[in-house]
């Protein structure tokens, strides 16, 4: 039995951890009293008794938490954005070349921003087989379903007297200083931080994020790129999909899901990648049961809600 600790399980993605965990039998979960739970010697006695921690709070609620955790053998999984480039820290993306054995035999594992995982899953592998320059400028849209912006934003949106502005999309992190940036730009090997666009809408989850690439700019084709995907994302939980249809594609195609999709439109001269996955799946408390899964020795997808 695998004794568990989830620190801010009020929030958004706490809350949907806890939901996912308390229908396994192989978990025990530790819980605090509610009047208790910002008291730090009550905190660090709970992580100290789980075999893993979940820190689902603020930035720096979160670094205050691992400093609890300091000397202790709690395998700590931060989905906050406080520890996703820090030393000694592994970055919980299994899919990337490498890093599922890393997350494997890591005590310390930071959880992917949502909008980030869309981007990495792109890039990186790109940037790897050189068919993307290191130094190339790129752009990215990334379009997300309101419940990203937590339990604020959810009541404005659920709000029947709401803004009527929130009917449409609404573009955000105008001054390009977007806390998933850094992530993006390091775990991917650029050089540069993309120009990025995130956008939310009237939707409750689900995530788009888009990445258009110059034809003359790149080392390869559009098979290429493919073939790269096609040889990486062999898992249940990424997997390259050719896309045909109606010739469009909805941000909302994997809600409730935990799964991801990849894929890569366009032609020759203006290529698209797209990854599309739940904000809240994938993006958040998937990944990070997932990470949870692979630290404990289990089947990783245990838990997870896959599609065909």
């Amino acid at each position: 039995m695998t004794k568990v600790f989830i620190d801010g399980s009020s929030g958004t993605t706490g809350l949907r951890i806890h939901e996912r965990l308390g229908e396994r039998s192989d978990i025990e979960l530790i819980t605090v009293p509610y009047e208790l739970r910002h008291e730090p010697e009550v905190r660090r006695d709970a992580i100290a008794k789980a075999d893993v921690a979940f820190l689902c709070l603020p930035d720096d609620a979160a670094k205050e938490s691992a400093s609890l955790a300091e000397g202790l053998d709690t395998v700590i999984i931060d989905t906050s954005t406080a520890h996703r480039t820090a030393e000694g820290w592994v970055y919980g993306l299994a899919e990337l070349k490498g890093q599922r054995e890393l997350i494997k035999n890591a005590k310390r594992i930071a959880n992917p921003g949502c909008h980030a995982t869309g981007f990495i899953l792109l890039v990186q592998p790109l940037v790897q087989a050189v068919i993307i320059d290191d130094d190339l400028f790129l752009q990215c849209t990334s379009l997300t379903g309101y419940s990203g912006g937590g339990k604020k934003m959810i009541a404005q949106y659920e709000d029947e007297n709401r803004d009527p502005l929130l009917d449409a999309p609404r573009f955000y992190g105008l001054t390009q200083n977007h806390k998933h940036l850094k992530e993006m730009k390091i775990i991917s090997a650029l050089k540069n931080e993309p120009a990025f666009m995130p956008v939310v809408a009237d939707f409750y989850s689900g995530m788009e994020t888009m990445i258009p690439l110059d034809g003359k700019k790149i080392h390869g084709t559009m098979q290429d790129i493919i073939a790269v995907y096609e040889d990486l994302y062999r898992t249940p939980l990424v997997k390259y999909e050719s896309f045909a249809k109606d010739g469009m594609i909805s941000a909302c195609t994997m809600k409730g899901r935990d799964d991801l999709k990849i894929h890569v439109e366009g032609n020759e001269d203006r290529i698209v990648l797209t990854a599309v996955f739940d904000n809240l799946g994938k993006g958040a408390s998937g990944a990070a049961i997932q990470n949870m899964n692979i630290a404990i020795g289990c089947d990783e997808t245990y838990g997870l809600t896959l599609g065909e």
